[in-house]
């Protein structure tokens, strides 16, 4: 896991190397610990990191509690999740314009908050399009 978290340290783009990280490590399951190590750097709280993952506050508790492993579909989550939070840092250049930019409406995004979109594949790929917009200039 350590190479991973260097890889995420020093890139978040999709290169091959790393891509195969993130699958191995996507079907092996990130441990509670894993996970703590991308809550301390994420823009947001577990309270939400908990509906993202479409898991309550206590089953989160019990992972903890046994530093139990994610499964498969949870891990995938929580690692393009922390790869799209690393890339809106980028953009906004700090965490604290992009955590505000997450909890803000979005009119491009149908005047929902970006945060709100993230608990689906879909909105997150919506989000990151907005984020390639926004980096790029090009405002709605």
């Amino acid at each position: 896991m350590d190479n991973l978290l260097n890889d995420f340290e020093s890139t978040y783009t999709a290169a091959p190397r790393l891509t195969q990280k993130l699958i191995i490590k996507s079907r092996d399951g990130i441990s509670f610990e894993e996970f703590e190590y991308f809550l301390d750097r994420s823009p947001i709280f577990i309270e939400e990191w908990a509906g993202l993952l479409h898991l309550s506050d206590r089953t989160l508790q019990r992972y903890k509690k046994d530093n139990k492993s994610f499964e498969s579909i949870h891990s995938e989550r929580i690692l393009d999740l922390f790869m799209l939070f690393k890339f809106g840092e980028e953009v906004f250049g700090d965490k604290r314009p992009f955590q505000s930019w997450l909890h803000d409406q979005s009119i491009p995004l149908g005047n929902v908050t970006p945060l709100s979109l993230l608990d689906t594949s879909f909105g997150i790929v919506l989000v990151k399009e907005e984020l390639g917009r926004i980096q790029h200039g090009i405002f709605a």
